[in-house]
């Protein structure tokens, strides 16, 4: 689950990209999202960058600081969508479903 710090629900169910292989690709090649979010955990804050080469749909893009502030939210689109920013963790989401999400706001994945 992940819920804004007053509680509000932003998806119910997450799948999480824990190796190699998924967070290589991530939602590309996909129909449609796992869940209603992917979740991308670093062991440290670094610079992250998301492309949208062989994404299907657009997508809401949150970069997340290591105590789970926002810093950034980019809606991407299909194919030609780029974005990038130091982070500990990314949450990628159907477009539209992170419009209430802004920067400095705390996210917490449960």
């Amino acid at each position: 689950m992940i819920r804004t710090e007053d509680g509000e629900v932003l998806a119910d169910e997450h799948e999480v990209a824990d190796t190699f292989l998924s967070r290589a690709l991530g939602v590309m090649f996909r129909r449609s999202f796992p869940g209603e979010a992917l979740v991308f955990e670093f062991s440290r804050e670094r610079r992250v960058g998301i492309h949208t080469v062989f994404v299907f749909f657009p997508i809401d893009v949150v970069f997340l600081d290591e105590e789970g502030v926002v810093v950034s939210k980019r809606t991407l689109r299909p194919w030609i969508g780029y974005g990038s920013e130091r982070a500990a963790t990314v949450v990628e989401m159907p477009a539209g479903a992170a419009e209430d999400i802004e920067e400095g706001d705390r996210l917490s994945i449960e």
